[in-house]
């Protein structure tokens, strides 16, 4: 006979995989979702786009955006626990450059569908290869560049994120500069506070936990709650980037270990 350990071991086990099956099944369902609801919003942004270019474009994108977050909640059981909106600029055309603890894509739909401002994200070319999503991101106002041809592509980001950000749209990065998997640290790299320095516009660091229901490269997304941490305005003059970007990893590495301190025992 099993002993009374054994036997709780086993319907462990057994509730384990059982839970494991049903995310997989929501995962799909998700997935499926998504990819019904990017062809048409793609398609319709796309045909504007040949009309009107600017901000009326980015709030189409913003509608898919919402879906994907509702279809996550609705479909996967991820909720969004968000605290600090208070710290985000008021004006209309109060310029911020947001950067993000990177953990997962969902951040990425995320951020966008929660503020109340246009952003510009800065991020790799080859994102605009990607069918529907990518074709729609080519027909924004963001600042895509070539990682290979690091000089320009700095340049690039100043020219074109100081015009975005003197038009009230807000430049959105992650300092790490890939996901980086739950309970660990990347390199904080400084062309977020670099460009904050040439364009005098603060920091807003944010903490976010998405990898605890949608973890990196992780097909099978989870139920849970994604906090959300906005931090208050970091003023950019008069400093160094370095020693601006340390206080920025500063806050966000401690504000992760409070927000999910499970990760980093």
């Amino acid at each position: 006979m099993l002993t009374q350990a054994a036997q709780w071991a086993q319907q462990w086990n057994q509730r384990t995989r059982a839970s494991w099956g049903w995310s997989l099944v929501r995962s799909v369902l998700h997935m499926l979702w998504m990819m019904a609801t990017v062809v048409p919003v793609a398609l319709y942004l796309m045909w504007r786009s040949l009309f009107q270019r600017g901000e009326p474009l980015w709030w189409i994108a913003a509608v898919w955006l919402r879906l994907a977050v509702q279809g996550a909640r609705v479909i996967l059981g991820i909720e969004v626990r968000i605290t600090g909106m208070e710290n985000l600029p008021s004006g209309q055309r109060d310029p911020a450059i947001l950067l993000v603890k990177h953990q997962s894509t969902f951040e990425t739909f995320l951020l966008p569908a929660i503020m109340p401002h246009p952003l510009a994200y800065v991020f790799k070319k080859e994102l605009l290869y990607v069918p529907f999503f990518g074709w729609s991101m080519a027909r924004l106002d963001m600042i895509h560049i070539d990682r290979k041809q690091r000089a320009e592509a700095f340049n690039k980001v100043v020219r074109q994120g100081k015009r975005l950000l003197d038009q009230g749209v807000w430049v959105i990065m992650f300092p790490e500069g890939t996901r980086i998997p739950r309970g660990e640290q990347g390199t904080y790299r400084t062309g977020g506070t670099r460009l904050a320095l040439a364009t005098g516009v603060p920091v807003i660091p944010i903490a976010v936990t998405s990898a605890k229901c949608w973890p990196r490269k992780a097909f099978v997304k989870t139920p849970g709650v994604v906090d959300v941490s906005i931090g208050k305005p970091i003023p950019s003059e008069g400093r160094e980037a370095d020693e601006l970007m340390r206080e920025v990893q500063a806050w966000i590495e401690s504000e992760m270990r409070r927000l999910d301190p499970e990760a980093y025992q």
